[in-house]
């Protein structure tokens, strides 16, 4: 993330929302940019915010195969060779699995999966022999790694997203004088579109606050780049995660997180180390210094 003008960057779902939080910060940093998005109403509007002449849109849907290539064709034609690529394209229909169609889960896998690995497929064998430095940045989800219950399809994909960009990052950093990474953006509790919110609540963070937060990780080489929120700390994702894992070592019942037996125990283990959330005005900057100054634990304002 450093260096960055006169590169092109192409985002997905970028005329919203942290893609157009990113799309903003790229080109404030001397970066051209391709906002992809599926509706072209949405494009014009981010187009005239963005007031700026190094910014194109193309309309996209994410999962079609031949709508990425003819979109790569056209933003290498116009902008020049991709370097930067954020397959960050989501949606969400917050539905169970008996509240579910095909269809919901044709169209949630559809963005929220297949999108991603269209993304990758696309673009990434270009950016590799190119034979300069170029970044992958795929946004995930914690329900991805704790898979709440209620949310099946969304979990699933986003679970998807995880093990697809952990190969991505293994096999280009095993692949001789390849100067291209990928990484996990997992967002916290996020302002966006997605929400369904017409106003911030209180325990959601800003994309502003996201996309600083990601750069913070960058900068240091990060593979996850895993966002807190104004009520959730780095510790108590930590425990949530951990525990998680245990429900698989520990031969416990699936969610056991959500299951009334295990209720006083999960609580309990929250309890015994958890502090209070970080105050709302630490910046996402000063968050990460002080998560790897304690070994990647939370240690307070």
């Amino acid at each position: 993330m450093k260096d960055l003008a006169g590169r092109t960057a192409f985002v997905t779902g970028g005329a919203n929302g942290i893609g157009l939080g990113l799309a903003r910060v790229l080109l404030d940093q001397g970066c051209k940019v391709v906002i992809a998005d599926i509706r072209e109403d949405s494009i014009g509007e981010a187009l005239t915010t963005l007031d700026n002449r190094e910014v194109i849109g193309i309309q996209l849907d994410v999962a079609s195969r031949d709508g990425f290539a003819a979109a790569a064709d056209e933003a290498e034609a116009r902008m020049g060779p991709v370097t930067l690529l954020f397959n960050n394209a989501g949606i969400n229909l917050f539905r169970s699995i008996d509240e579910s169609s095909y269809q919901d889960w044709d169209w949630v896998l559809g963005v929220n999966l297949h999108g991603v690995i269209n993304g990758v497929q696309t673009f990434a064998p270009a950016m590799i022999e190119q034979g300069t430095s170029g970044v992958i940045i795929n946004t995930g989800s914690k329900q991805g790694i704790t898979t709440p219950p209620g949310d099946t399809a969304y979990n699933l994909a986003k679970a998807g997203v995880k093990a697809l960009t952990e190969a991505v990052a293994h096999q280009l950093r095993n692949i001789d004088g390849c100067q291209v990474t990928a990484h996990l953006l997992i967002p916290g509790f996020t302002f966006t579109g997605i929400t369904g919110r017409a106003e911030k609540p209180p325990d959601a963070w800003s994309t502003e606050q996201v996309i600083e937060f990601m750069i913070d990780g960058m900068s240091k080489g990060d593979f996850y780049i895993l966002c807190p929120d104004n009520a959730v700390t780095r510790e108590m994702d930590e425990k949530r995660i951990r525990w998680a894992a245990d429900d698989l070592i520990k031969n416990r019942p699936a969610l056991s997180r959500w299951h009334p037996d295990y209720k006083d125990a999960f609580d309990r283990f929250m309890k015994n180390s958890s502090r209070a959330p970080l105050a709302r005005s630490t910046s996402p900057a000063t968050l990460g210094k002080r998560y790897r100054r304690a070994g990647g634990a939370e240690i307070g304002p």
